[in-house]
């Protein structure tokens, strides 16, 4: 890799070149994936496409005006300290706030970079030349700004808002809650099951192991085979299984760990304390996700949790 001070105006201007053709194709990117589900910002990243290959345009008819018609291959990779994109197949499933923030930046990122360049170099020739590539950077801004209020009215970007949200409630956020739900509540009874009879913590502590890691493979396996999220919309089976197996084994172990304690009643004590935090995150995923009320969503998760930690305790003690 080079400095960036140490390229020549062909070289900077190659390299811009090869930035707005890079750019271009990102966009063109983000448009096809988004055209099945926010048909109109992919027509907003579609005509940033068509901007960029503009800009591209003008920057090799400059070229070939100085410098002639071959333009050597100088990527960003190729740049110590050059703004490095990554490439939209890289990215799972972008959300349409994650790329409208990825466009929001690639220009700001350029121009600022640019600028920068600009401030450090010394050659007179190469300052204007940055200045300019900084200036256009800014002039992409708004451009970007105008094609986003030309097609994404408020009231069609409010529903491509919520349809995101829906999207990461279905994939992410319902697989998570179920997951904790069922490794926080489930393993509390064989928990202070085993505690409560043995008096001991480090056999609850085993037990409580156990109980979260089964519990955290079943609920991967059931998620996972539940449906494959082609009708339902819920995303990759195979994500949603190790979201749900990985909250699961959480849920069951937060309230486990206080058992390597060896006190016997200062593990306990410290174990409930942990099941109250556990319940009350779950209430407030309930609340801040799935629209449940505060206060229902407090009194159905203590009310569950509350009769499992009460059959533990009475089995145990039995």
């Amino acid at each position: 890799m080079r400095n960036f001070s140490e390229l020549s105006e062909r070289e900077i201007l190659a390299l811009a070149i090869g930035a707005e053709e890079e750019d271009g194709r990102i966009y063109s990117d983000i448009a096809e994936s988004l055209h099945a589900d926010y048909p109109a910002s992919s027509k907003v990243f579609a005509d940033m496409a068509a901007e960029e290959s503009e800009h591209r345009r003008r920057l090799i008819d400059l070229f070939q005006e100085k410098f002639g018609n071959h333009i050597p291959l100088i990527r960003r990779q190729d740049v110590r300290g050059f703004l490095i994109r990554k490439a939209v197949w890289q990215m799972p499933k972008p959300s349409i706030r994650d790329v409208r923030k990825l466009a929001e930046s690639m220009e700001a990122e350029t121009e600022n970079f640019y600028r920068l360049a600009a401030s450090r170099a010394s050659d007179t020739a190469v300052r204007k030349l940055l200045g300019d590539l900084a200036d256009a950077e800014a002039s992409h801004e708004r451009v970007a700004d105008q094609l986003t209020e030309e097609n994404l009215p408020q009231d069609v970007r409010s529903a491509e808002d919520a349809a995101a949200r829906r999207n990461f409630v279905l994939r992410y956020i319902q697989p998570g809650l179920a997951g904790l739900m069922d490794g926080s509540v489930s393993t509390l009874a064989p928990v202070f099951a085993a505690a409560f009879a043995t008096g001991r913590a480090w056999e609850a502590f085993i037990v409580g192991i156990a109980a979260s890691l089964g519990a955290g493979i079943s609920m991967a396996f059931a998620e996972a085979l539940s449906d494959d999220g082609s009708l339902t919309g819920r995303g990759s089976p195979i994500m949603r299984g190790v979201i749900t197996g990985a909250m699961t084994t959480l849920g069951g172990i937060g309230h486990t760990l206080p058992f390597l304690i060896p006190n016997f009643t200062t593990a306990v004590m410290l174990a409930v304390i942990v099941v109250v935090i556990e319940l009350a995150a779950i209430s407030w995923v309930r609340a801040r996700y799935m629209d449940t009320p505060p206060a229902r969503a407090a009194m159905q998760v203590a009310l569950g949790g509350a009769i499992v930690f009460g059959v533990g305790i009475l089995i145990g003690s039995s």
